[in-house]
């Protein structure tokens, strides 16, 4: 009688695949992979994208992916980049450096002035040191009728309508997350220090026809260079 073989089939281990054991490798970046990738995304982005919708993207960890854009954004100083990355408004975009936006004006404006004019740039400030605000308050700041800025500043997306005053009923004003981008700022905070040559509230309503009497006044319009330096890629019409 033969007796049979034993079977060793089920014995034997199953070849592993060795393409599975490393996917989840493949699948992440190294830190050179992780910074090119960045920079072609920043590069085609038109409005800032937010740390969580980089590593959406990517499939990295919003953790991860913050820290490398900071890297970047270190790198890039360090170096005195043409290109600055900053977090503005709610995300991160590229932007010119502005000790070279003369340069750039030159290529894509031909010359032209790209600056915000005297009467936008004084009554942005007024919006947004004084948000929410009326119409007849910014007027009663800047001693002009402002009707045509507002309209534009509206048109261009750099101010929006915010509600009602509770006393007049009148529309009232703030400024936008695109005039936060614009300016390559995160939040209001980083606004040159202006406020305190603006009158408060109940001063302006105080004042009304004659605050262009008012001394104090004299020197808004002298000391909104700082914010105008800011402003360089913004084109706003003048009333």
């Amino acid at each position: 009688m033969t007796m049979d073989e034993p079977d060793t089939a089920n014995d034997v281990e199953p070849e592993v695949d060795s393409d599975m054991l490393f996917d989840a490798e493949a699948d992440t970046l190294d830190d050179d992979e992780l910074r090119s990738a960045l920079e072609a995304m920043l590069l085609v982005t038109d409005s800032p994208a937010t740390t969580d919708q980089f590593a959406t993207a990517l499939e990295e960890s919003a953790v991860r992916v913050e820290a490398m854009l900071r890297q970047m954004t270190t790198e890039l100083n360090d170096r005195r980049s043409g290109i600055d990355l900053r977090f503005a408004g709610d995300g991160w975009r590229y932007y010119t450096r502005n000790e070279f936006a003369p340069y750039v004006e030159r290529l894509l404006l031909d010359g032209a002035r790209s600056k915000l004019t005297r009467a936008a740039l004084e009554t942005l400030a007024v919006v947004a040191y004084r948000q929410p605000v009326t119409r007849s308050r910014v007027s009663a700041v800047r001693g002009v009728n402002v009707d045509g800025v507002i309209r534009t500043l509206l048109a261009r997306g750099l101010i929006s309508e915010a509600g009602t005053d509770v006393d007049s009923g009148a529309v009232t004003y703030n400024t936008t997350e695109l005039f936060l981008e614009r300016l390559g700022l995160a939040s209001l905070s980083e606004l040159p220090d202006l406020a305190p040559l603006l009158p408060d509230v109940d001063v302006i309503d105080a004042l009304g026809d004659e605050i262009n009497a008012d001394p104090r006044f004299a020197k808004l319009a002298g000391n909104t260079s700082d914010l105008n330096n800011k402003t360089h890629n913004i084109t706003v019409d003048d009333d």
